[in-house]
């Protein structure tokens, strides 16, 4: 790994805020790289309220939005919540429907099969809502660029309101309304929600609508803080807000949906990364493994018992996902190996067998292992089917765009995309691929890169540290858990690996004459020879509590580590 330290703030600045807030000079660092440099903003960082909310009616089209499902209540139409099968998508529809509930009995919810449909708006679902007599579709997590899907449901007297987060194509679709603040002409202050973020302003501006005050949402918070864990989206401005309360809900009063899912983790408090690992795989399962109306039935149960069963099946969806995962994953790398691609500069393999469901997460286990701009490709009706996953810094979806003669359809982020292209195009595509990535991806982008916030002494972290390092929680893109570097460090001689196979690493380790530390290293057990023999060797580190048996010590988790001598 590449060891980079953060952009170094002004001293003059970080010195104002140390002087203002009176902190320690790497509380006051961590704050000015964060972008907040004054005493109100290091308030409103650290005491977040609702009220920092800002108000839905400022998003594009809202009111068009608000007053077509006003209109639809009171003529008594049939409302279909319709969304994608992922976990920003399922608890997007589990949250705007359960919230129409509350008003009328018109609403249903659709997902469209993974497999069958595919992702976004789709004609099946489409002609669902006009067999079943809906009027009106939501659609939430998708839709920016169902310009035909909307023209063929308008053709069928049914209206749409879009609730997406995905950058618009060049046209808009034809709809009642169109709720995305990346919308160029939308002046919304955050355009960094999640399309369950997107889903909440819209019943906030209902529930404004109604005389609901925010704290009558608050209920519906713990769908929005699953959505931002596992959508990536950066925790700052209105999302860490909505995160920070949401998770107080999870930990506190969840839906039976969700307290059915953690039930079984044997921790006191859960974090958004507990959310990312346990919660959000889980939901995901149901959409990879078998369908995403299992997730919105989860998630929108109120009967514990009866959110106990479906969480069991749910339960064995993720086993099976692991299962296909892992297995995948060793046929990918083996067509690398065999198609002597190591050294290429992008990853792009097929196999027609392969299940659709998992070929995202396998993408991102071939990125860990060679990291490089990576596409996995399965067969999907008579098309090939493709998730992308990206490095830090490289815009992948930039790159489909410059590929996209050979594309059928493609959508998605900076990091992650996904795209169907007939089978004929598939060589013609890979090679462009191939080509657009060796010319645009810079050779620092080809290693992987640890960013450290910091240098600090052992004798820097005690108790009071790690508690102001706590309000920065939740942790997340943009707002990540605080990196430090650490040098000279030596073990106390206790170093040894853990594990079934030795992959960990857990020390003791002094820097000079400082009092020891614990440390762990999760998948660092290859490097024990660094830390044998009391060797002097670097870190990069994050400060932790561990708690056991109902003590509590400071830990360091060493991210990375090196000798002295490399």
């Amino acid at each position: 790994m590449r060891w980079n330290l953060k952009s170094k703030p002004q001293k003059e600045k970080v010195q104002a805020l140390q002087n203002a807030l009176q902190v320690d000079e790497i509380v006051a660092t961590l704050l000015v790289q964060r972008g907040i440099e004054t005493f109100e903003q290091a308030k409103q960082f650290f005491r977040p309220t609702l009220e920092d909310l800002y108000d839905p009616y400022l998003m594009m089209d809202m009111d068009k939005a608000v007053n077509r499902i006003e209109l639809a209540i009171t003529n008594n139409e049939r409302i279909l919540v319709f969304g994608d099968y992922d976990v920003d998508g399922t608890t997007a529809v589990s949250l705007v429907s359960s919230y129409l509930k509350t008003i009328t009995p018109n609403i249903a919810t659709y997902i469209p099969d993974r497999y069958a449909e595919g992702y976004g708006v789709s004609y099946k679902g489409i002609d669902f809502a006009d067999d079943n007599g809906f009027s009106l579709i939501i659609a939430l997590d998708c839709g920016i660029k169902s310009i035909d899907h909307v023209k063929y449901a308008k053709e069928k007297g049914i209206d749409f309101i879009i609730c997406d987060h995905h950058r618009p194509g060049e046209f808009l679709p034809d709809a009642v309304a169109i709720l995305d603040p990346k919308r160029e002409d939308c002046s919304y202050p955050y355009d960094e929600l999640c399309g369950c973020g997107v889903g909440f302003k819209l019943i906030q501006a209902l529930g404004k609508n109604r005389n609901q005050t925010i704290e009558n949402l608050v209920p519906y918070l713990d769908l929005v803080a699953t959505a931002i864990a596992a959508d990536i989206v950066p925790i700052t401005g209105e999302n860490r807000v909505l995160a920070k309360f949401g998770l107080e809900v999870i930990n506190s009063n969840p839906r039976a949906g969700i307290k059915a899912l953690i039930q079984n983790v044997k921790k006191k408090e859960l974090t958004i990364t507990d959310v990312v690992f346990t919660v959000a795989p889980r939901i995901n399962a149901a959409g990879r493994i078998h369908h995403g109306d299992y997730a919105v039935r989860l998630l929108t149960e109120f009967n514990l018992e009866q959110a106990e069963e479906v969480a069991k099946e749910i339960e064995q969806f993720n086993s099976d996902r692991k299962d296909l995962d892992k297995q995948i994953t060793k046929e990918a790398l083996l067509q690398i190996q065999e198609n002597q691609e190591e050294k290429s500069f992008s990853t792009v393999v097929y196999n027609e067998n392969w299940h659709k469901g998992v070929i995202g997460i396998v993408a991102s286990r071939l990125v860990e292992n060679y990291y490089r701009p990576t596409i996995v490709f399965t067969k999907s009706g008579d098309k090939l089917s493709a998730s992308a996953r990206s490095v830090k810094d490289f815009d992948i979806y930039n790159a489909l765009e410059a590929c996209s003669e050979h594309l059928e359809q493609f959508g998605g982020h900076m990091y992650a995309a996904g795209m169907t292209l007939l089978e004929e195009n598939y060589q013609n595509f890979k090679q462009a691929f191939e080509e657009v990535v060796q010319q645009t991806l810079h050779p620092d982008l080809q290693t992987p890169e640890i960013e450290f916030d910091a240098e600090i002494q052992l004798t820097d972290i005690n108790p009071k540290l790690v508690r102001i390092l706590k309000q920065f929680e939740p942790y997340g893109p943009q707002n990540m858990t605080p990196l430090f570097l650490v040098k000279d460090l030596t073990d106390s001689g206790y170093a040894k690996t853990l594990g079934s196979e030795g992959e960990h690493l857990k020390a003791y380790v002094k820097q000079n004459d400082s009092d020891s530390f614990g440390a762990i290293g999760f998948g660092l057990g290859n490097k024990i020879d660094i830390v044998k023999n009391f060797s002097k060797f670097d870190a990069i580190v994050s400060i932790e509590e561990n708690e056991w048996r109902d003590v509590v010590t400071l830990q360091l988790q060493l991210r990375d580590i090196k000798s002295l001598n490399d």
